[in-house]
């Protein structure tokens, strides 16, 4: 299973929404995991309301 919070916690130098989403699209080319667990918000100022829809349809479209 993949945690949003190892992603985080492995890239701390991030600073905004977009360069996350561009993160976890290399960490999930990455891995074979089936699973994305979004155990925290992401913390940064410009993080969307609907942040885990965009997290989501990024993990589950390279399943298909």
């Amino acid at each position: 299973m993949l945690y949003l919070s190892e992603i985080l916690l492995k890239h701390q130098a991030l600073d905004n929404f977009d360069a996350l989403i561009d993160v976890v699209k290399m960490e999930m080319q990455q891995t074979n995991e089936r699973f994305f667990r979004f155990d925290v918000k992401p913390p940064f100022s410009d993080t969307p309301n609907n942040w885990e829809t965009h997290l989501e349809n990024i993990f589950y479209l390279k399943q298909v």
